[in-house]
């Protein structure tokens, strides 16, 4: 066990950042060898960092995290919900995402003080809430650690999977509407997104990745408007709609909302990095600013989508626009475009996890080259999957058609 990580046992009982407004630490740990004299340990005046994300730079960031491809599935969720549960619903699930992940952080920076340590990410203070926690499950805290980080790569893995399908059926889908006769399969425009995606994952510094996250929100937007005014072609009556659907229904919804919503992996790292983290957290604070925001999209996305197309409504309601118009087409590329840029910022989650496995070493040699060669090997191993998902699906699809043909 190195200096850093021995448990302290010499801190302040109180625990309290009073040179920050808007970080006051209510852990009270008991211990007999108090300084009472002593200092209470800033966590925010240890951090050590080359490059610090602007305030305004970090609500991009989780605006970025929290709207993507989920939000085209909300007026899918209203119809699961009904009207008047979908904007009940879509309220409570934000102000419950809100209240967690306001809970994590400040769990986080408490556990710093305690700990003595500049910064913790997600799983490091699951860890350390065991650690400093009750006597009978300390001895937990390594363990719940190592789930942690291994999950929240796990979850990271599978939404770029999912991201690289989405960039690359896009593209499938506006191209075969204007080049039918080419009918490329969707395995050959997984492989072309390799070399960008391998590119756009070599930036390592979130505030590097705030143009890009910058421009997806501009783009998200300009999509936003195209979807918006063909929802709003001939509006029907929202009394046409059912106002509560079965509850039966309601899991579905309320799976759809928090799936759209969370964005739980990059929370700690942009908190974690900007140059002023006392404003994360309180009112306004970035993410209270940036979560009415998503909120208020959701729920208007939600509403008048569902309004427009009922109970027709498919899974992306990008799907919902005409097929055979060129703007409907384009805001299609654009929203692949949008989850392009944000691919970096979601692969940001697992090498965190990698990083800190390299932090090890004793030597700093070849460290570029490890960097690229991990990273280049991850988006490999991510096209690889997608890849053989999509084996699996054209052979189910083929199944179902002609029963007679093997699986493999």
């Amino acid at each position: 066990m190195t200096e850093k990580e021995k448990p302290v046992d010499n801190f302040n009982s109180t625990a309290e950042l009073t040179t920050n407004t808007g970080f006051d630490s209510t852990l009270s740990i008991d211990s007999k060898d108090i300084d009472k004299d002593e200092k209470a340990y800033n966590p925010f005046e240890h951090r050590q960092l080359e490059h610090p994300n602007s305030t305004l730079g970090s609500i991009v960031h989780l605006l970025k995290a929290c709207l993507g491809s989920g939000i085209l599935a909300m007026p899918s969720a209203f119809k699961n919900s009904g009207i008047v549960i979908g904007m009940i619903g879509t309220l409570l699930a934000g102000v419950i995402c809100t209240h967690t992940v306001a809970l994590v952080v400040r769990t986080s920076q408490e556990l710093c003080v305690i700990a003595k340590k500049p910064s913790m990410g997600f799983a490091e203070t699951c860890g350390a809430a065991f650690t400093y926690g009750p006597k009978r499950l300390q001895s937990w805290g390594a363990f719940v650690k190592t789930v942690i980080d291994y999950s929240m790569v796990a979850t990271y893995i599978s939404v770029l999977c999912v991201y690289t399908v989405f960039i690359a059926s896009s593209f499938k889908e506006a191209i075969d509407g204007w080049y039918p006769a080419l009918n490329i399969s969707i395995q050959v425009y997984c492989v072309l997104c390799l070399v960008p995606l391998v590119l756009i994952c070599q930036i390592r510094n979130l505030k590097y990745l705030v143009p890009f996250s910058a421009t997806a929100n501009i783009l998200i937007v300009v999509v936003f408007a195209v979807t918006m005014y063909y929802i709003f072609i001939d509006l029907p009556s929202p009394k046409e709609r059912e106002m509560v659907a079965s509850v039966t229904q309601w899991p579905l919804f309320v799976s759809t909302v928090i799936f759209a919503m969370e964005g739980i992996g990059v929370v700690m790292p942009v908190e974690n990095e900007m140059a002023h983290p006392e404003k994360f957290l309180g009112c306004p604070g970035v993410l209270n600013t940036a979560m009415v925001i998503v909120i208020s999209l959701y729920g208007v996305f939600g509403f008048f989508g569902y309004v427009q197309f009922g109970d027709a409504v498919k899974g992306s309601i990008t799907l919902n626009l005409p097929q055979d118009q060129w703007v409907a087409q384009g805001a299609k590329l654009l929203m692949a475009l949008v989850i392009y840029l944000s691919f970096a910022l979601q692969f940001y989650v697992p090498m965190e996890k990698v990083n800190r496995l390299l932090a090890k070493r004793k030597s700093d040699r070849f460290e570029n080259v490890i960097q690229v060669g991990i990273r280049t090997s991850l988006i490999i191993i991510v096209e690889h999957c997608v890849n053989l998902m999509n084996v699996v699906e054209d052979k189910g699809q083929n199944s179902t058609a002609d029963s007679s043909k093997p699986l493999i």
